[in-house]
């Protein structure tokens, strides 16, 4: 597939037709999605109002934006304006949102196509999109494994082919582990580059939205695309932000830490071979490594108790509105007020996300809110003090993004504990609010993972994205082309 920065160019140039560049998307969709299940909501009509618009402005000779033509799709939790809107969950079923997210207002301000919203773990709870109330997506390497979560379907949507770039949201990994497990590129922003007006709130903290694409380079542009401040989200940055297509792409002199504690004896041995050949193709190009013996990051060993504490004591929080008399259908069995916010919330709330606000709920509760949830935020601000210790010595920090690969569908989903430490290597940056990217590095070569993805992690200081970015891109020239999945391979 052509990358979105090639789409965009040739869109603007005349050479592509955006309407012929959107009915091509919608092929692949009709013809790969039923093996995938990427998509809850297509929205193909839409798609094709957004490529007339663009036809429109080029025939009028204006700039039709960055983005000129390119088919972008958005995890299921950011508001499009009369689009469905169910964060994969049935208590938002037939919910139809009042107004269009930030994200998807910048999207189509550059001329995106948007075609359709993806499939995720219900509420972003998960880590394999198996969570959905809507089934599981699938993998496009191996269609019996999971894609990772909670935006598995936005990962196994690029790495299908159907569309170069989608939009994920991560609160502990949710970008970049699916990213890794489907050999696509996903890059985590700065925490507050990106506003989160019109993201369904899971962890307003943590949560951050960014691209999953074929390319380094186009997770740059839409990253280019999609940050900067918004005043209706207070916690976005003010100030111009340095552009992370157009900083320098280069690995020379670059000083690359890798923490001992990122190798756990939990990450899979071919999983930690593939990363560090990886490591070697950054040397080759320039960069300078070295091993950061352990003990330079102590409290990450407490990094996926707090992340839990932390997510779902505000989960409890933001999933409160969620009654069955503000949003979506309510179960009209019970008369009393009360019992029927408890049918409804029992009824269409999934099993993960009740039992995470019953977490959050207890952590937060008198005589229980110091010693979890305040100790919680404590741990929290050390782990960001030791990411700041060794930003004083390293530029970026590397290792694997997953401790393993695409497991099979239904092998971890009755042992939370097992699918929490999915975040193992990936909820250290999202505690820090640290800019991280994960890279397709090759495929394991044995073992359970045999012929699937590895992703390698890049990780570095806050507000610098645009140069973690800069050096995805940097690595990925010196990796060469990844491989594709079988179903890219089968049409290609």
């Amino acid at each position: 597939m052509l990358s979105a920065t090639a789409i965009a160019a040739r869109v603007r140039s005349g050479e592509f037709d955006p309407q012929e560049v959107t009915e091509a998307a919608i092929r692949r969709l009709e013809a790969r999605d039923p093996q995938v299940h990427a998509y809850l909501d297509p929205d193909l009509e839409r798609a094709r109002r957004c490529a007339d618009a663009v036809a429109e402005t080029l025939r009028r000779g204006e700039d039709p934006g960055r983005l000129a033509g390119v088919p972008v799709s958005l995890k299921d939790n950011m508001a499009v304006e009369g689009a469905t809107l169910t964060a994969g969950s049935r208590i938002l079923e037939g919910y139809r949102a009042p107004y269009t997210s930030h994200v998807a207002q910048r999207l189509l301000a550059e001329g995106a196509v948007l075609l359709g919203r993806t499939n995720l773990d219900e509420f972003a709870m998960g880590a394999s999109t198996e969570n959905s109330a809507y089934g599981p997506s699938r993998n496009p390497w191996d269609r019996d494994r999971v894609p990772g979560g909670s935006s598995g379907g936005s990962a196994a949507a690029v790495a299908a082919g159907i569309v170069p770039v989608a939009l994920g949201s991560e609160t502990g990994g949710s970008i970049r582990q699916p990213a890794a497990l489907c050999g696509v590129t996903g890059f985590k922003p700065t925490y507050g580059a990106v506003s989160r007006h019109g993201l369904v709130a899971f962890g307003s903290s943590l949560d951050v939205i960014g691209p999953i694409a074929c390319h380094a380079e186009d997770a740059a542009l839409v990253h280019d695309v999609i940050a900067g401040h918004d005043p209706r989200d207070a916690t976005t940055w003010t100030g111009e932000r340095p552009s992370a297509l157009t900083e320098r792409a280069d690995l020379e002199g670059l000083r690359i830490g890798i923490p001992e504690e990122f190798l756990d004896d939990a990450v899979d041995a071919r999983v930690l071979e593939r990363v560090s050949a990886a490591i070697a193709q950054l040397e080759e190009g320039g960069a300078i490594t070295r091993v950061v013996p352990k003990g330079s990051l102590p409290s990450m060993h407490l990094a996926i108790p707090v992340y839990y504490l932390v997510a779902c004591s505000e989960a409890s929080s933001n999933l409160a509105r969620f009654d069955g008399i503000r949003y979506g259908p309510a179960r009209e069995e019970a008369a009393e007020l009360h019992e029927r916010y408890a049918a409804t919330r029992a009824g269409l709330f999934g099993p993960e996300v009740r039992r995470r606000i019953l977490l959050g709920t207890f952590s937060l509760s008198a005589g229980y809110a110091d010693a979890w949830y305040k100790k919680a935020l404590q741990v929290r601000r050390l782990i960001l003090d030791e990411f700041r210790a060794l930003f004083a010595d390293y530029d970026l920090l590397a290792g694997p993004t997953s401790p393993f690969g695409a497991f099979k569908i239904g092998e971890r989903s009755k042992d939370p504990y097992a699918m929490y430490l999915c975040d193992l290597l990936t909820a250290p940056a999202c505690l820090a609010g640290l800019p991280s990217v994960s890279v397709p590095c090759g495929l394991a070569r044995k073992g359970a993972y045999k012929g699937l993805p590895v992703g390698l992690s890049l990780t570095g200081p806050a507000g610098h994205d645009h140069k973690v970015l800069a050096a995805a891109r940097a690595y990925e020239a010196v990796r060469g082309a990844p491989e594709r999945s079988p179903l890219q391979e089968d049409e290609a």
